[in-house]
């Protein structure tokens, strides 16, 4: 509509034009000739014309972002806090057996390798039951999967207070089989829970608290089970005795936080908290197919590599963290205390290293770029851990405080990063697909190193670490990053999403053009 309103036109062909040859007749039959006139009623170019509605210039991906109606709620941190506290308690009965693993050998009479097997459970179990686990996730949501691995969390720490004596290896084994099937509802959560409750410029460092409290449960079950249990060979009873305190406290502890869990956590809140969430909770839960979601995940190149460098990296944090004890009591007898503080040290600096990156990616949003660095300089901090073990434990103290600050410092990283070039798909299903992978590859690398550790020296169980982080760092830089949720977020919706940009009748007449555009215009008015 070009200053007026246009009179109503009609297209006359020249064999169908009316009797009777007037100037109008004439005009309307130089269309033959390929001129077309406009006449305009000069009454109509005084009328003051109506603001035109902005929603009916807009196009259709643009009315439905600035439609989209978004909120953040205080409730976010209670739900965040809560989680990531029974994460803490399940990532703590992971380790509490590895680090004094000379302690629960003499305890139960068993080897090293059953007392490697009560942490490699929990890689082991995750594999077969992570597609049931995120296929719950996505049914039944946020708060079914939380009850379900807090619940089982508290329900393993109490069997394992039954598990003391020194007859009842299998008793401990059982409840640990329990925690690692908690551990399967508890693993893929963070990104989920960064997403659905938090805003996008604060959805990495979300997750990277989230993953924390993991992470500080490590941290815990590096100190603590050393100074609750010392090495008390001539006295089984007091042993016995020292090991039920840490049982039966972390029962207690468990199951309070299963029942905050109950009152806390919630699917989602009421409105979401970026544009990213609400176009996803806008589109037809119908249309959704797990099988599909699946297969589409499998079928991204980027995310193929992505699962195997994050499988390697967080796979050999994994190894390293059980076999801390064996390769440090190699080289320094009766340190299990040091042992302990090292690998606090260890799991508090990666701490800090998640915490920062998270700030960074929300910053910067350089998944990649952060990526990379980040696994380069986990590369040579293993370098320089594996050669400087035998050197001195303040060493020690030193090299393990930089492995862990990059290498405990790429686990949230690795599921944001998966997130973005993975959106629209379930952020459950990509984390839990990570884990996955992390698992199996945290199951070969134990097994593998601590064999090499056995049979050799550490030295050699390192070097085989190292060999195989050079190769992640091959496959991160292959990785061709597609920041998806990203583009959503800043309104670029037709970058990130197959949207429509056109109304139909906006097609309509562009096809129009298409079809006349042979023919020479001329308008007057």
């Amino acid at each position: 509509m070009v200053a007026g309103e246009f009179l109503q036109e009609q297209h006359v062909l020249p064999d169908s034009a009316p009797e009777g040859n007037t100037d109008e007749d004439s005009g309307y039959k130089e269309l033959s000739n390929g001129s077309v006139h406009i006449t305009l009623d000069p009454k109509v170019l005084e009328q003051e014309l109506p603001p035109p509605d902005e929603k009916e210039a807009m196009l259709p991906a643009e009315q439905r972002s600035d439609a989209l109606e978004t909120r953040l709620y205080w409730r976010r941190f209670a739900v965040l806090a809560v989680f990531s506290l029974y994460s803490l308690v399940n990532a703590f009965q992971w380790i509490q057996y590895s680090i004094i693993t000379n302690i629960f050998m003499d305890y139960y009479g068993v080897t090293s390798i059953a007392i490697d097997w009560l942490s490699v459970v929990y890689m082991v179990a995750y594999v077969p039951l992570i597609f049931p686990a995120t296929w719950l996730l996505d049914k039944k949501g946020l708060r079914v999967t939380a009850l379900l691995g807090a619940g089982l969390n508290a329900l393993g720490a109490w069997v394992k207070c039954a598990s003391v004596g020194p007859g009842l290896f299998w008793v401990t084994m059982t409840a640990q089989i329990i925690c690692s099937v908690a551990q399967v509802f508890i693993l893929g959560l963070p990104s989920r829970i960064a997403s659905v409750w938090f805003g996008p410029r604060e959805v990495s460092t979300a997750c990277a608290f989230a993953v924390l409290g993991n992470q500080l449960g490590v941290a815990i079950g590096f100190l603590l089970p050393p100074v609750l249990v010392p090495n008390t060979a001539d006295d089984k009873d007091l042993m016995g005795h020292n090991i039920s305190i840490m049982f039966y406290g972390t029962a207690a502890v468990s199951t309070l936080l299963f029942l905050l869990t109950i009152f806390v956590i919630k699917d989602r809140p009421p409105l979401p908290p970026s544009k990213a969430q609400a176009v996803l909770s806008t589109g037809p839960a119908e249309d959704y197919s797990y099988k599909k979601s699946i297969i589409n995940l499998f079928r991204n190149k980027p995310f193929i590599l992505l699962l195997i460098s994050y499988g390697i990296m967080t796979g050999s944090f994994y190894s390293v963290s059980t076999l801390l004890n064996q390769m440090i009591i190699t080289h320094y007898k009766g340190e299990e205390l040091n042992t302990g503080r090292i690998g606090l040290t260890l799991v508090v600096a990666g701490m800090f290293g998640s915490i920062l990156c998270g700030i960074w990616l929300d910053r910067t949003k350089t998944y990649k770029l952060t990526t990379l660095i980040v696994y380069v300089l986990s590369f040579i901090g293993m370098v320089v851990f594996t050669f400087t073990l035998n050197v001195h434990l303040l060493v020690i103290f030193f090299t393990a405080g930089v492995l862990g600050f990059f290498m405990t410092g790429y686990l949230p990283i690795g599921f944001e990063f998966g997130v973005e070039i993975t959106y629209p798909e379930s952020e459950g299903t990509s984390s839990g697909l990570l884990n996955a992978f992390a698992q199996v590859f945290g199951i070969i690398f134990t097994l593998i190193q601590g064999k090499l550790t056995t049979d050799y020296n550490p030295l050699s169980g390192n070097i085989f670490l190292c060999a195989w982080i050079l190769l992640g760092i091959v496959l991160t830089a292959l990785i061709k990053s597609d920041l998806k949720r990203h583009d959503v977020n800043v309104g670029n919706i037709n970058k990130a999403q197959a949207v429509p940009t056109e109304l139909p009748s906006d097609k309509a007449s562009s096809d129009v053009k298409m079809e006349s555009s042979g023919l020479p215009h001329e308008t007057t008015i």
